[in-house]
């Protein structure tokens, strides 16, 4: 098992800093000091404590944080030692740790194999050039040949009028679908049948048996194909392990899968009944147009596997009322990012500093304001691991939490906040789904904020981060990030977004080196402590709204 010695001396550390916890909290001469009211404990929020945390979590020497190895390991080591200093208590399986047991998955790149079968011609492509694919979660080997049918976005929403299954057999096929839901769905079932799992699920159910991805136009604009050649079979997949030792979410009935080039996608789609340029106009209208393209393709790769664990770094402040003490408000913020890729400019370190280093020290503020000040109910305070990798940490946490499930009441998750300029507008993805919207709206107006509905919903980033795997638990969830709108009238916020997500989102130059508006962050901290409070110290839990599509789908 690679990393054992690593993960045994992080286990030594997290009970050496559990030992130094229970003596200070033993010392008679260190008496624990009385509660301060709420308006104090989030003044504790400072920008020194902030920046402390971002450079040691983003410094080169984490080497990107990457889940399972030193420089993650390193990380959540530090977190559970701020945990500790301030007060929480250790809330893992593990002490500070609950154990996430993966399995890392990697593709043989000499390997891989795409060919497409046409008027009696094999045409072989040619891996990273004319397209990507990921290894397998459990066959070594595996290999498939059958025809191709496009199926637009792969969506079967019938609740909203919605199919690209209509009247197309993909028994024993290989379907070809873009990313994203259609733009005419409202944004909760847009966001929930955009996901890669409910088409998957949805294409095994018809009897599909591969899947090739093609790429937007958006996709082309903000993640163009060299970056995606440059980081081909540089990560390992993952995959967290249920507890009767199966990867989660894995369809062995998807023998294969790959992404392939625009370029390659023209080529492909030539002399069918459907062109590449009219396959992407139908998406873009929301029109279905599915249609067997009348070729085949064989798929085939050989993948290694290797079993590891990885923690989740848990801390708890226990509430104060003898009853809501045992109800629990999750605070969640990833502490992994991508480790070490390929060189861009020379550098070949993913630092992560806005994603998520700055998310996790957030996060570790808020636990001090808590910590200062513990209200009702109780606070579970999560760094997150292997979120990069699918969400796998908080997804392992939602199914096997380390209290009991019917207890957790809300989730509220930071992933990413960009503090490129003076914020005035926070943005709470999820928020009107429950009755958390007015709760949160309330917080981050008394931290100077205004709260502004989702202004991108074709991101779908709702399901996109770590609040989802609670959301698809039941879970009311809300997802904070700043707005696009700055107090400085002079600067267009989306556009400063949209250049950091277009160069500087999971590549090197997301560093130290990156610009933060301290004031923004120090606010936005004081802001997500707030809500806290106020979910903590409510007569009645969260509730989903009366007839809320998530609270419909997953809700207890």
């Amino acid at each position: 098992m690679r990393n054992s010695r690593s993960l045994r001396a992080a286990k030594r550390r997290s009970n050496l800093v559990v030992a130094v916890a229970l003596l200070s909290a033993c010392s008679s001469d260190d008496a624990p000091a009385p509660a301060v009211d709420e308006n104090t404990a989030v003044d504790t929020i400072t920008r020194e404590a902030l920046a402390d945390h971002i450079a040691y979590l983003a410094d080169d020497a984490r080497e990107g944080r990457m889940a399972g190895e030193k420089g993650y390991d390193e990380a959540a080591q530090y977190v559970a030692e701020r945990f500790a200093e301030m007060g929480l208590t250790p809330g893992g399986d593990d002490g500070w740790y609950q154990q996430v047991p993966l399995i890392s998955y990697r593709i043989d790149e000499e390997s891989t194999t795409l060919i497409a079968h046409r008027d009696g011609e094999d045409t072989e492509l040619r891996y990273k050039e004319h397209y990507v694919m990921g290894g397998d979660k459990v066959r070594e080997e595996a290999s498939v040949r059958a025809e191709v049918v496009y199926v637009g976005f792969g969506v079967h929403a019938p609740e909203v009028g919605y199919s690209d299954y209509d009247g197309i057999d993909v028994e024993g096929k290989i379907i070809a679908l873009f990313g994203n839901a259609p733009a005419t769905l409202p944004s909760e079932e847009r966001a929930y049948y955009s996901s890669s799992r409910t088409k998957a699920a949805e294409a095994v159910r018809r009897g599909a048996i591969g899947i090739i991805g093609l790429r937007s136009r958006r996709i082309d604009e903000f993640v163009p194909w060299e970056r995606v050649k440059a980081q081909a079979g540089s990560r390992p997949g993952m995959a967290w392990i249920t507890l009767t030792g199966e990867p989660a979410d894995y369809y062995p009935e998807i023998l294969g899968s790959a992404s392939i080039s625009t370029e390659v996608a023209h080529e492909l789609f030539a002399g069918t009944p459907i062109s590449f340029a009219e396959a992407r106009d139908a998406t873009a209208a929301s029109t279905p147009a599915s249609i067997p393209l009348g070729f085949e393709v064989t798929l085939g790769k050989k993948t290694a596997h290797e079993v590891i664990t990885s923690p989740n770094v848990v801390g708890i402040v226990p509430g104060t009322d003898p009853e809501l003490k045992n109800e629990y408000i999750v605070f969640t913020a990833h502490l992994d990012h991508n480790g070490i890729g390929a060189p861009v400019d020379g550098d070949s370190i993913y630092n992560g500093m806005y994603d998520n280093a700055m998310g996790t020290s957030l996060l570790i503020e808020t636990a001090r304001a808590v910590v200062n000040s513990p209200a009702q109910r109780s606070m579970i305070f999560i760094a997150l691991t292997a979120e990069e990798r699918g969400l796998l940490g908080s997804d392992y946490f939602a199914h096997y939490p380390t209290v009991p499930s019917d207890a957790i009441i809300a989730n509220v998750n930071l992933d990413m906040p960009l503090f490129l300029y003076p914020v005035a507008d926070i943005i709470a993805f999820g928020a009107q789904h429950s009755s958390l919207e007015d709760t949160v709206g309330a917080a981050i107006v008394a931290e100077g904020f205004t709260l502004t509905p989702d202004p991108m919903p074709e991101e779908n980033l709702f399901r996109r981060s770590d609040q989802y795997s609670f959301v698809r638990r039941g879970v009311p969830s809300v997802y904070l990030k700043p707005g696009f709108t700055s107090t400085d009238p002079s600067i267009d916020g989306k556009a400063v977004q949209d250049e950091h997500r277009k160069n500087h989102y999971h590549q090197p130059s997301d560093d130290l080196s990156r610009p933060v508006d301290w004031d923004s962050a120090v606010r936005f901290a004081r802001a997500n402590a707030r809500i806290g409070f106020a979910i903590a110290n409510e007569a009645g839990r969260p509730t989903w709204n009366e007839g809320d599509f998530f609270g419909e789908k997953f809700g207890r």
